[in-house]
């Protein structure tokens, strides 16, 4: 008998939150965490954090993680979107969503368009 997973994706914090600059080198925030497909093992999304101070009154923004290209000679990852872009995609401050197929969707399908 197989099983399907309920949740088949696995969301791990990032330990040292790389920087996430713009294509014009500006700050844009940092990786919060990476999201992974547990069947597969690849990287489907990253969880951008945005604004805040110290800790406090941060916000979280799943992008598709092709969306970032990573730079090892400043050891940053370059996002082509503008920080409205962004704002204005899917997003939680306190509580995290499930992320299941449908959230997944949601995220990928904001993107696309």
């Amino acid at each position: 008998m197989v099983t399907v997973a309920t949740v088949p994706f696995l969301r791990a914090n990032a330990a040292d939150e790389p920087r996430v600059e713009s294509r014009e080198g500006n700050g844009v925030g940092s990786v919060y965490a990476l999201v992974v497909d547990k069947r597969t093992g690849r990287t489907e999304f990253a969880v951008l954090s945005l604004g805040g101070f110290l800790g406090m009154g941060k916000s979280f923004y799943p992008v598709p993680f092709g969306l970032l290209d990573y730079d090892p000679v400043r050891d940053v990852y370059v996002v082509g979107l503008d920080r409205k872009q962004l704002e204005g995609g899917p997003s939680w401050a306190n509580n995290p969503p499930t992320f299941d197929q449908a959230y997944a969707e949601r995220v990928t399908g904001y993107y696309r368009s």
